[in-house]
């Protein structure tokens, strides 16, 4: 098998590990398995129901990255742990410990956010340096558990693309303990916005209100001080949708009467949606982004055609690669299938 130049890392949910298949996970660099938890100052995957298949993965696929995801929307714990000192050595050693019992090769921490509580968990002025004292301690120690073993272990997160995550975090500082940021370039806009629009694009469209898209997120982490080389861009295998839109424009850039709600995965997108029952599928070639519309519901999605153009930026820009969540939203298999060929030709 050819040499990897590029890092491909897709998110799985636990619950979706055992249907994952032998091409599919060629295909990967990194497996980012979704969620463990913090609870009381410590990592905890007794929630996970498919953490043994990650034996047999690791078993046929050994060249193949396995990190344990920590985190995500709504998940707290993080604010706490990190606000002392002994938190952070507890969260620290929760890691090492997982990674001896289990098949792991590192810890992906996707705190969302550092400094906010819009997800319902706790938060503080002080989690902006408190992050990166957390991601010292765990470096630390995963590099402790590097020297025992002879092996290295991996340290990621998962980061927020809008200016909120860049002034919530020190990622001058944090870019030292990690070896790669996985940018979230999707959800740019969706369930706090009722203007239509992408929610994944590349650029930012003339007429769009919100500015926010890969590009200009990517050079914000950039000038934030984080190497080019170790930045990881984000691809959506789901949607987002508005209802109650004006057939103006397409749909595109109008008030809704909705909130941009999450909307049907790639796999039913293909099946039910795209060109299908009602809806034509339209192309923004400034957003380099496509979009159904149907006269009344707009959706924000991925397709083959945009990762294209997302693989070419992350190597005319020297990126460090792609990832995506989420494995199961895309049955077809074709957009993992798009990454991959976009990254290694």
């Amino acid at each position: 098998m050819m040499t990897k130049k590029y890092i491909v890392a897709g998110y799985a949910v636990d619950s979706k590990l055992p249907g994952m298949t032998r091409e599919d996970l060629l295909k990967l660099t990194h497996l980012n398995v979704a969620f463990g938890h913090v609870r009381e100052d410590e990592i905890c995957t007794d929630h996970m129901k498919h953490v043994d298949v990650l034996r047999e993965i690791k078993r046929n696929h050994p060249d193949l990255n396995v990190m344990l995801s920590v985190g995500g929307w709504g998940a707290g714990g993080f604010s706490e742990a990190a606000s002392t000192e002994e938190g952070r050595g507890r969260m620290a050693e929760s890691a090492v410990r997982i990674l001896t019992d289990y098949p792991f090769d590192g810890i992906d921490l996707d705190w969302e956010y550092p400094c906010y509580s819009a997800a319902g968990i706790q938060s503080s002025a002080d989690d902006k340096t408190n992050f990166t004292l957390l991601l010292k301690t765990m470096r630390e120690a995963l590099d402790r558990k590097s020297g025992q073993d002879g092996r290295p272990y991996l340290l990621t997160i998962a980061a927020g693309a809008d200016q909120y995550y860049v002034d919530g975090t020190e990622m001058d500082l944090v870019q030292q303990y990690v070896d790669f940021v996985q940018v979230m370039t999707y959800d740019m806009r969706g369930g706090f916005q009722t203007l239509t629009g992408h929610h994944t694009n590349l650029y930012t469209p003339s007429g769009d209100l919100f500015r926010i898209s890969t590009d200009s997120s990517i050079n914000m982490f950039i000038r934030a001080g984080v190497p080019k080389e170790k930045i990881v861009i984000g691809a959506a295998f789901y949607s987002r949708i508005w209802q109650q839109v004006p057939d103006i424009n397409r749909g595109l850039h109008q008030m809704a009467g909705s909130t941009g709600g999450y909307g049907p995965d790639f796999t039913t997108l293909a099946a039910d949606y795209i060109d299908k029952n009602g809806y034509t599928r339209f192309w923004d070639e400034e957003a380099r982004a496509p979009f159904l519309f149907n006269g009344s519901s707009l959706i924000s999605y991925e397709d083959e055609e945009s990762i294209r153009h997302k693989c070419d930026y992350v190597k005319s820009n020297e990126l460090a690669g792609m990832m995506f969540w989420e494995y199961s939203c895309d049955m077809t298999h074709r957009l993992l299938s798009a990454i991959y060929q976009g990254l290694e030709e």
